[in-house]
Parts: structure tokens; C-alpha cells; sequence
């Protein structure tokens, strides 16, 4: 069972000691994985493992989403006696799949939660109030409670419950840190406003963000972001992580992208072909995990579009950081000539007062265009005229929208086939 603490602090070596590491844990990964687990032993057969470096990893296979789904029971490297927690991916984009974690595994989750709430200035002084679930085999909820736990600062885990019941928390129990969706914490914040409390005046200081990207390309923040400082006159912090990495990479003081723990992961960006991307290159986010027992994997390509930022950080860590995540690959939208996100989307949306709720609808075409509906409720009696020169002059496309009620949209959004929210209905047949 690896020694975590061992490695605390490593992010501040300077490259070259980073990369020495990094090359020594990356030798005992390729050889774990392929004396233990079926399916790399199966993808790697005739791989010399004792010869592999890191300057080989770019010509190492993939493993792709799908894998969890075809071959769940190969990629598990332990016996299920060492097992001792088992999540259920979200199902975003497919069908929830089972990923099961070792005791060794939940350590090295606490470790990674520990080091990133540590980074973006979490103390063993702070009180902080969790607004994700831990139950239904979902993992972030326990994640970000065993991180506070192992920083030594006391968690409220009031989880996935009303306006009314985490107005009571902060009256009650003065949490200096909220973590929770972006969206979730800006209405939080209007219904304290609503109910006579200014959440600037309470002790919150610190927002740490979930799910939701708060900053843009330039890591500026987005309209959403800056509503949370304004609103709640704390400091906001992105985290970006996945289920199946057991991994999470979170801003540090200086806000200039997630930090990546060498110890814990090697992270690459590459283009469409699957080839390595410098730093400022945006392109899909692929992980390598380290020292993981239960699923290990190899280049598991999340899906997800980012660019590393390298160079010192003004916290003094030397490691490479992970921009916003700016969308995902299958659900680039191409339509009339312009290629965007639902991000992209969103945070025009997020910038118009008058919108409540929204959700975006996707249909193909057959001029190889996609069919883009935006779909939105609105207060004041807001035309849909107003909202469409709102995206033009953003985005460069005036798409179709739709004004709906409140409940009509949240229906949509609330399907019951995932735990998330869903702003993005992709009904392509691709």
C-alpha cells in the first residue's frame, strides 16, 4: 500500500525531480497493470514492460469510455474480496458503469482531496458545508467529505437538500467554505437574498466549484463566476475530476487553471488523430492514473476538451496546470459554418437576468449543419428577439429559441436517467 504522504509537497520540485518521480511511478504502474489486470494484460500482450518509459507513452494504446462498458469486469486488477466501495458513473454520456475502489484506493482519493482543498487555501480552520449527495453509489459527495477529513477541517454534509434547509446550516452553524455546483450556489445565494440575508455578510469565503466551468479560455471568469464573488463577496475556485480517474485537479490561490498531481496521474491533451498537444493547445484530456489498485488505467481518454498551462505558478508548484474545461467531444455542436460548445452557449445565457432556466436541444441536418434550438424560460416577458442578438453577437449564430415555463424546462432537465442536471439534449443520430 503506497505512502502517499511520502509524496505532499512534490508539486513544488522543480521539473526535473517531478519527471524523475513521475518516470519511477509510471514503471511500477506498466507493471502492475500488466501482471494484474485482464484487460491491459490482453491490449499489452507482447509489451516488453520492463523497458517502457515515459517518453513511450505516447505510442501506448488508449483506453476508451466504452471500456467500462465492454469490458467492466476485465479492467478490475484485484480480487473482489479487496474491494471495498463501488460507484456508478454518472451515464452523462452512456449508460452508468460500475468502477470499484480498494481501501488503498479510497486513501489515495482522500490524499488527492486533501492536497487540492490544501492548494486553494482550505485549513484545518475552516467549516465546510458539502452540497453533493453521498448516496446512490455517486462518488464526489464522499470524495470532498474525505478530503476535508484528512485536512483536518470539519465537514457539514448537508448534501442535495433545499434552499430553506442550507439557509438553516449557514444561520446555524457559520460555514466558512460551500462546496457545490455553480448554478446550485448562485440560486442558493438569491435565496438567501430573498429571505433577508446578504450572503456577503456571512462567513463564507470560499467557493469551491463543481461540475460547472467558472472561467473561460483566457481563465477569466465567466459571467457565472463573478455573480458567486460579487453575490456571495467570496473567492471561487474551479475543481475538474472524473469518477474513473479517482482523480481531482483543483485551482490553486492564484486561480491559473487545476493543479495536476504528479504523483496521482499523468495528463496529456491530444488532437483529434490522438497525438500529444504542447501546452495552449486545446484539445481532448487523456489520464494515466498512478498508484491506483482496483480499475488502474492507461491514457483513458475523459472525453473532455482542456489545454495544459505549464511554466511556475505564482503559488510556487512547479506542476502543470489544466485550463476549464471548455466542452466534450461528442458534444461539439457544428451549425452553419461554426463549430461550439453548450458552454459557450450557456454563458451567454448565464450573463441575461431575465433567463431562469435553460436547456439547448441538438438535431441533425441534412446539409451537414446540426439544428441548434435554444429553449428558455424568462421573467418580465423577455422576447425571444432579445435573447438571439445576445447570442449573436457572442457566438456568431443566431439559433432558434424557445420560450417555455420554468417547469417545462426543469421536466426536461430532470429526466431521472442521471444524477446531473442535463442542459444538453443531443438528439443526433451520431
Amino acid at each position: 500500500m503506497m505512502d502517499f504522504d511520502k509524496y505532499k509537497g512534490l508539486e513544488f520540485s522543480l521539473p526535473g525531480e517531478i519527471r524523475n518521480v513521475q518516470e519511477l511511478l509510471f514503471k511500477k504502474h506498466i507493471n502492475y497493470i500488466v501482471k494484474n489486470s485482464p484487460y491491459y494484460r490482453r491490449t499489452l500482450s507482447g509489451l516488453d514492460a520492463e523497458r517502457i518509459t515515459l517518453d513511450d507513452l505516447s505510442a501506448l494504446p488508449f483506453t476508451d469510455k466504452s471500456a467500462f462498458e465492454k469490458y467492466n469486469e476485465e479492467l478490475l486488477a484485484v480480487p473482489m474480496t479487496e474491494i471495498r466501495d463501488i460507484v456508478l458513473s454518472s451515464g452523462t454520456t452512456g449508460k452508468p458503469t460500475r468502477i470499484m475502489y480498494t481501501e488503498n484506493d479510497l486513501k489515495r482519493l482522500a490524499y488527492n482531496e486533501e492536497i487540492s482543498f490544501a492548494g486553494c487555501g482550505l485549513s484545518q480552520e475552516d467549516i465546510v458545508l458539502l452540497t453533493c449527495t453521498m448516496d446512490r453509489c455517486f462518488v464526489a459527495g464522499l470524495a470532498y467529505f474525505l478530503g476535508i477529513r484528512a485536512l483536518g477541517a470539519a465537514a457539514i454534509r448537508n448534501g442535495l437538500s433545499s434552499f430553506a434547509s442550507h439557509l438553516e446550516i449557514i444561520q446555524r452553524m457559520d460555514p466558512t467554505a460551500i462546496v457545490g455546483v455553480p448554478s446550485f450556489l448562485h440560486k442558493l445565494g438569491q435565496f438567501l437574498k430573498v429571505q433577508g440575508m446578504d450572503p456577503a455578510k456571512t462567513a463564507v469565503n470560499k467557493l469551491i466549484c463543481i461540475g460547472e466551468p467558472i472561467r473561460d479560455r483566457n481563465l477569466s471568469l465567466l459571467k457565472m463566476g463573478q455573480y458567486l464573488e460579487d453575490e456571495w463577496g467570496a473567492k471561487v475556485y474551479s475543481t475538474y475530476a472524473s469518477s474513473e480517474t479517482i482523480t481531482t485537479f483543483c485551482e490553486c490561490t492564484a486561480q491559473k487553471g487545476g493543479h495536476l498531481h504528479p504523483e496521482l496521474a499523468i495528463v496529456e491533451v491530444v488532437d483529434d488523430e490522438g497525438r500529444s498537444l504542447p501546452p495552449g493547445e486545446a484539445g481532448e484530456v487523456v489520464v494515466t492514473t498512478l498508484s491506483v489498485e482496483g480499475m488502474p488505467l492507461l491514457r483513458f481518454r475523459t472525453g473532455d476538451v482542456s489545454f495544459l498551462a505549464d511554466g511556475p505558478c505564482e503559488c510556487g508548484r512547479y506542476s502543470r496546470r489544466l485550463g476549464p474545461i471548455l466542452g466534450r467531444k461528442k458534444q461539439m455542436i457544428k451549425y452553419r459554418g461554426t463549430t461550439l460548445y453548450p458552454q459557450a452557449v450557456y454563458a451567454v445565457l448565464d450573463e441575461i437576468p431575465e433567463v431562469s432556466e435553460y436547456y439547448i436541444e441538438v438535431r441533425n441536418d441534412f446539409d451537414l449543419s446540426d439544428v441548434l434550438s435554444v429553449h428558455v424560460s424568462v421573467t418580465n416577458g423577455s422576447s425571444p428577439a432579445g435573447i438571439i442578438d445576445r447570442l449573436q453577437a457572442r457566438l456568431r449564430v443566431s439559433p432558434e429559441v424557445v420560450i417555455s415555463t420554468e417547469e417545462e424546462i426543469k421536466k426536461q432537465m430532470l429526466t431521472g436517467r442521471s444524477r446531473k442536471i442535463n442542459r444538453f439534449i443531443d438528439r443526433r443520430n451520431n
